[in-house]
């Protein structure tokens, strides 16, 4: 393994010196043992088997691409399509393996082709085009994003049986994902320390003009690391499809930050010429970590992003620290066997050292369950929606009412960080679990883990496909769609043309809201729908949409979003002509829609109640935990309010 083996000046005498000279020259592995023996002392769930495969697992995604982008750093690059190129990848494998018929074990040979054919694009723009690494990986970004939606439609889609299995775990227990994330780091490891590419990659990140007048031919060699980085973001995206049991268009969003991050922490520089896989693992190990402990503590979904900032400041800080203490960083395949046999019993000792740190803290935990009120997790879809915030504010007025310990926790719209909370629930201590999906395909296969646990799983506002529930409470979207089109084609007069915001493909509130509006519509067919767009239920994504679809349809008369953010966002677009020439019709009654609702410029809003929502959901998940009887479906009425009733309606 190529390591930047940490060479100590003399100095630090004595056992005091060594042990602060260990800690220096490992600053990565230092900050994951005080961040696991942190956990521990502050949850009894974290040091459990099941939580700390939870967090293997958690990591996997994050390390695979992480090594791929090892690869590029270590050569002074920097790659910014990692999370794209995986979802890419994923998109092709099962859109080929289903739509397009093809064996499975072809349209694997597809997606890792493609995740190499972006990577070596990425080359070729940045080794002959003379683009900055940051320029033609951020457009790649954007092109293999398009793309992933291109081909699925912006819809999910399933992911094969077949290939589904990588999610799953081996023995009933050893999880799939850790085993690829520990090859692919193997396979790093080789590259780096025992191949011709490996010390090209440390020669051209050292200094690249000198490389090249030794005799490396740089830009073949750049077209190979890119390829590996395309290669490495492939695997990624299909272990994170596994698992999700979908390919995503949306998936690992954000994902090349934490690539980069686990790089950096793990003591490798962006400046080139230093870095090595084990301690990206690390790095990944921290973040996993972090997330999941954060989780188990309840902590704030908003100070959650904090508080990683500031680890994550800290780790780099820790190794700048060191640098400056006198460790020194030796070239690729300098370290030699004696260099690697010193690194081998430093791990050694950092793993005793945790152990025997980890078990004295673990018995501050024992008898800790006795006289404990009854624990339930909230995972949300997004908390940056006035409709999900009040679920939570309905949800936590119950809790507090019952005596109930409710732990909310934030998705950010991204089903693989709504997976990984709804793991980190079930492996706790917890009597039951809510869930608010943010896809309904993709929270399946984390639901069925709290299935196994025998942890009941209410679902709030969108249901959960294949797997059990306790209860859905959620409005009756359908009857909502229905009287939305409703009460848009009487507004209307029973004819015009309009257009329809949809919400987030692949949620059924998307999916319902849709069908009961194209359902109601029937009734009225001088009412011509002349287009449909997704905005992802967001006011931003809504005013663009509507903006755009302006140009083509500048005529139109009514416009039926699928929940109030989207309407809002179109009113802005419409501007004088919202609640003059052009009506709004929106969905899910929020505070900021029933004052435009009061101001005119919002026809109506189909409402719900969200506080509700929240109340029932902890009622019916608190029941599901004392093992009473819940009803298998609560629906929750809706009503449309327009400016004659809106003083009336409380939500």
């Amino acid at each position: 393994m190529a390591t930047d083996t940490l060479k100590s000046k003399p100095g630090a005498q004595g056992a005091t010196g060594g042990l602060r000279r260990l800690l220096l020259d490992n600053g990565a592995l230092t900050a994951l043992i005080v961040l696991v023996v942190a956990m521990s002392a502050l949850s009894g769930d974290f040091l459990t088997a099941d939580n700390l495969l939870n967090v293997g697992v958690q990591a996997a995604v994050t390390a695979i691409l992480a090594f791929g982008v090892t690869f590029v750093i270590v050569s002074a690059g920097i790659d910014l399509s990692v999370g794209s190129v995986a979802a890419l990848s994923a998109t092709v494998l099962a859109w080929s393996a289903t739509e397009a018929g093809m064996p499975v074990v072809l349209a694997v040979v597809l997606a890792v082709a493609t995740g190499i054919a972006c990577g070596l694009v990425n080359g070729f723009l940045i080794s002959y085009g003379k683009l900055p690494p940051f320029i033609a990986t951020l457009a790649m970004l954007s092109v293999g994003r398009g793309l992933s939606l291109v081909i699925s439609q912006g819809s999910p889609i399933a992911f094969p049986d077949s290939v589904s299995h990588l999610g799953d775990t081996l023995g009933g227990w050893l999880p799939v994902p850790v085993l690829v994330m520990i090859v692919m780091g193997l396979i790093t490891a080789f590259v780096l320390g025992r191949t011709y590419i490996g010390r090209s990659m440390y020669a051209i990140g050292g200094n690249e003009e000198a490389a090249r007048l030794s005799g490396l031919r740089v830009k073949r060699q750049k077209l190979a690391i890119y390829a590996f980085s395309g290669l490495f973001a492939a695997a990624a995206g299909i272990v994170l499809a596994s698992r999700l049991a979908s390919a995503q268009p949306q998936a690992a969003q954000g994902y090349e930050l934490d690539a980069i991050a686990a790089v950096v922490i793990g003591g490798a520089s962006l400046a080139g010429g230093t870095g090595k896989a084990s301690g990206t693992l690390i790095g990944a190990l921290i973040l996993a970590v972090l997330r999941n402990g954060l989780n188990l503590l309840s902590v704030s979904a908003f100070w959650q992003q904090v508080v990683i900032g500031v680890v994550i400041a800290l780790a780099v800080l820790l190794d700048t620290l060191r640098r400056k203490a006198g460790a020194t960083t030796g070239a690729a395949g300098a370290s030699g066997d004696g260099g690697r046999g010193k690194q081998a019993l430093t791990y050694v000792i950092a793993a005793v050292v945790a152990v025997a740190v980890v078990g004295a803290t673990s018995l501050l935990h024992n008898d800790s369950s006795a006289g404990r009120s009854q624990k339930i997790g909230l995972s949300l879809s997004t908390l940056n929606n006035p409709f999900f915030v009040q679920i939570r504010a309905g949800a936590q007025e119950e809790a507090k009412k019952l005596g109930v310990d409710l732990t909310v926790t934030d998705a950010q719209n991204d089903a693989s960080q709504q997976a990984n909370q709804l793991q980190n629930f079930t492996s706790g201590s917890l009597s039951s679990v809510i869930v608010n999906p943010v896809d309904s395909d993709a929270a399946g296969p984390a639901v069925r883990g709290a299935n196994k646990a025998g942890i009941p799983v209410v679902a709030v506002d969108r249901g959960v496909n294949k797997a059990d529930t306790a209860a859905l409470v959620a409005s009756d979207n359908v009857e909502g769609g229905q009287l939305g089109a409703r009460a848009l084609a009487e507004k209307l007069g029973g004819k015009g043309t309009i257009v329809i915001l949809q919400g987030q493909a692949g949620t059924s509130a998307s999916r319902e809201r849709g069908a009961g509006f194209a359902a109601g519509l029937k009734a009225y067919p001088g009412i011509k729908v002349v287009a449909k767009q997704p905005a992802d239920f967001d006011r931003t994504k809504g005013l663009d949409v509507m903006t755009n679809l302006l140009q083509a349809h500048p005529g139109i008369n009514g416009v039926f979003a699928e929940n109030d953010e989207m309407a809002l966002g179109a009113v802005k677009a419409l501007g004088s002509k919202a609640g003059t020439s052009v009506q709004v019709v929106g969905f899910d009654g929020t505070p900021d829609g029933l004052k435009a609702v009061e101001a005119g410029t919002l026809y109506a809003s189909v409402a719900q109640q969200p506080k509700e929502l929240g109340r029932i959901a902890v009622r019916n998940a608190l029941r599901a935990a004392e093992g009473k009887k819940v009803e298998k479906t609560v629906k929750v009425p809706v009503k449309v309010v327009t400016k004659e009733n809106v003083a009336g309606f409380e939500g």
